[in-house]
């Protein structure tokens, strides 16, 4: 089955892996790329914010900053009740200017760790926006150079997933998570020491308990964790499945598949539904647990400490050894309560920073991969003859030469004519499984060869090997008499014009399209490319006419007036070699007839490559070639082979037919 036919089933299957099985995902275990995240991968995520050091400096002294105002409105407690409110009860007349100008200083406080989680909160949004979009352009600028070998093993999904929920991911940790665990920490240092400040050993009854509240809790902090990391799953499981049912919803309909469609769906959904369920209600569930562990460590510790104050007992703290008063008890029951919180806080936190970190993973595995390589050196230039001399010009003169540098420092060109020749071809796309064996051809100059064969024979393959998509194993293929390994891949493939089965449509006007063929093209040639192709009077009768704007690939139009924009594209960048695989198998028969003179007009002059099922479009080729199993059965005319009376000759009577 070649890679077309291949791209076809994708959308239409449900994903399997190489051995036929259902991946992980589907079959409810986790897969290996969920697994935990590396430090290198943290290190590398980290590396993209190294550009923002300065702000990402400022980010930290704010946080401190807000931090230091908490803790230190906590500890003023205890000056404002010992030494401003307890005098006062004392005094006939009591003034309460000192009092006021400390109620004025507490609210400074408060401003200022207001204003600095204001501040660093509107910084971190632009550091993570500004990471994102670096990592963004990254993967795209990555993406434009990766080979095609690795889209036909990534499904379209898998790859946007990328772009849209692992991305999301790191902005949730980049904006959030990173530093709202920087400032839990920072909190709780700061709380710590200044609660051993006012006593060692309430501080140590507080250890005990909130020890003692994390081992009760421990169990629904993991359970949480791994559901998080299973609701991820869901949720591409569950994206992936509808983008699979969108793109073919024709099937679906015309094979009465709705109903079998919408309980595979609520089976997903369900699954997802309980993931996120069991994830957010036990994530949710902590901070209800928190706050009342929170109540009653104030309870506690308001008994403890009130006791041991009535007591007298000997208090022993980082100033000292004292006794308790009123103003200690009240700070350091302000101070316990914020130590608990941001523990909590920085576990829930962890939930998320592991998510995003997989999704880092994810998104540096594609980062990873190896690009294109590209280790030609011949060039297409534009030529002239000078003196019956071929020579390089900057003119447009639609006559193209190969560059060819040699190692001495001379240049030769050679006139770009279409002569592509093959011999001996092997090739496999998996290792051990051939798909081509000792193929062997040539095609001159003008002259038009088809390929024709059952579903698999290979026909694609010869395509995609003389374009590059794919390296072969063995044997040579020569472009002029030039090995086509030497030719760089861009100019190469800027000589060949390939009209696919699947069109491709992109969004913008009619005329932008067609203009995809040919970057610098004119409207005019534009147009004549479209006539060319009988593509221009139905394009005349769209709204806009050439200007009319085309959108989710070609919304509104038929198939057959898709592959007809398609064709003009190609036509429009006047290639020497023309590649047309299964280019009128979208038109109907009467359109057919007429574009096919188009099309040869298009093809005169031109080498071309013709893949077909209807044999009656390849009857005017030069050559003919049959393939079965990845070997040329036959080559010859048409007449020739009506004569030889083989396996052509049975397919066009009707005896055999194409599958």
């Amino acid at each position: 089955m070649n890679r077309t036919d291949n791209k076809e089933m994708n959308k239409k299957m449900p994903p399997m892996d190489k051995n036929g099985k259902k991946p992980p995902e589907f079959a409810g275990k986790m897969p290996p790329r969920m697994r935990k995240p590396d430090k290198k991968t943290i290190i590398r995520l980290f590396s993209y914010m190294g550009q923002y050091k300065l702000k990402l400096f400022l980010v930290i002294a704010c946080i401190v900053i807000s931090a230091i105002a908490s803790v230190a409105s906590s500890l003023f407690t205890q000056s404002l009740i010992d030494d401003y409110i307890a005098p006062l009860l004392l005094q006939g007349t009591p003034d309460y200017g000192p009092l006021i100008l400390a109620l004025v200083k507490l609210a400074a406080l408060y401003i200022a760790g207001i204003l600095s989680q204001l501040f660093y909160s509107r910084i971190m949004c632009t550091v993570t926006q500004g990471v994102l979009k670096t990592i963004r352009d990254e993967m795209f600028t990555h993406m434009q150079t990766l080979p095609i070998k690795y889209f036909d093993a990534h499904s379209f999904g898998e790859t946007m997933s990328h772009y849209t929920n692992d991305a999301d991911t790191l902005r949730q940790m980049i904006s959030q998570g990173v530093p709202q665990f920087v400032s839990s920490t920072i909190t709780i240092v700061t709380v710590f020491f200044s609660m051993l400040s006012i006593s060692i050993w309430l501080t140590l009854a507080v250890l005990v308990f909130v020890v003692f509240v994390f081992r009760m809790t421990g169990g629904i902090m993991k359970k949480s964790r791994t559901y998080f990391v299973k609701q991820q799953q869901s949720v591409a499981d569950v994206n992936g499945y509808i983008e699979e049912m969108m793109n073919g919803q024709r099937v679906v309909k015309v094979f009465n598949y709705e109903d079998k469609a919408m309980e595979i769906f609520e089976e997903k959904n369900d699954e997802l539904r309980h993931n996120m369920t069991v994830a957010n209600g036990n994530s949710i569930i902590m901070m209800p647990l928190t706050n009342c562990a929170g109540y009653i460590l104030y309870i506690l510790m308001a008994v403890v400490g009130g006791a041991m104050g009535i007591a007298g007992v000997h208090n022993l703290s980082l100033s000292g050894a004292n006794i308790l008063t009123l103003g200690m008890i009240a700070s350091f029951l302000q101070l316990s309560r914020s130590f608990l919180q941001p523990i909590t806080q920085i576990s829930n936190q962890l939930n998320s920073i592991i998510m995003a970190l997989a999704g880092a993973e994810r998104i540096f595995a594609m980062l990873d991969e190896k690009p294109e390589t590209d280790e030609g050196y011949v060039t297409l230039v534009n030529a002239k003859y000078v003196d019956g001399v071929l020579t390089e010009t900057e003119e447009k003169t639609r006559l193209w030469a190969w560059k060819h540098p040699h190692h001495d420092g001379t240049t030769t060109y050679t006139e770009l004519k279409g002569d592509i020749r093959m011999f001996e071809v092997d090739f496999e796309y998996v290792k051990g499984k051939p798909v081509l064996h000792d193929i062997s051809l040539y095609a001159k100059p003008g002259q038009k060869v088809a390929f024709v064969g059952a579903t698999g024979a290979g026909k694609t393959t010869i395509t995609n090997l003389i374009n590059r998509f794919y390296d072969i194993a063995d044997g040579k293929i020569r472009y002029d008499g030039i090995n086509i390994n030497k030719i760089k891949k861009a100019d190469l493939r800027r000589s060949l014009g390939i009209v696919l089965q699947d069109v491709n449509l992109f969004t913008g006007t009619v005329m932008e399209n067609i203009r995809y063929g040919k970057l610098d093209a004119t409207d005019e040639e534009c147009i004549n490319a479209a006539k060319l192709a009988n593509a221009d009077g139905f394009i005349r009768m769209l709204p806009q006419g050439y200007q009319t704007v085309i959108s989710g690939d070609g919304e509104g139009l038929s198939q057959g007036q898709r592959q007809l924009i398609s064709i003009a594209r190609a036509a429009v960048a006047d290639p020497p070699v023309m590649i047309l695989d299964e280019a009128t198998s979208s038109i109907d028969t009467r359109t057919e007839a007429i574009v096919q003179k188009g099309m040869d007009q298009l093809m005169e002059g031109r080498t071309v490559f013709v893949i077909a099922h209807r044999l009656s479009t390849v009857q005017n080729s030069n050559v003919i070639m049959v393939l079965d199993h990845g070997r040329i059965i036959e080559r010859g005319t048409h007449e020739e082979l009506i004569e030889l009376g083989g396996t052509y000759s049975q397919l066009y009577s009707g005896v055999f037919e194409l599958e």
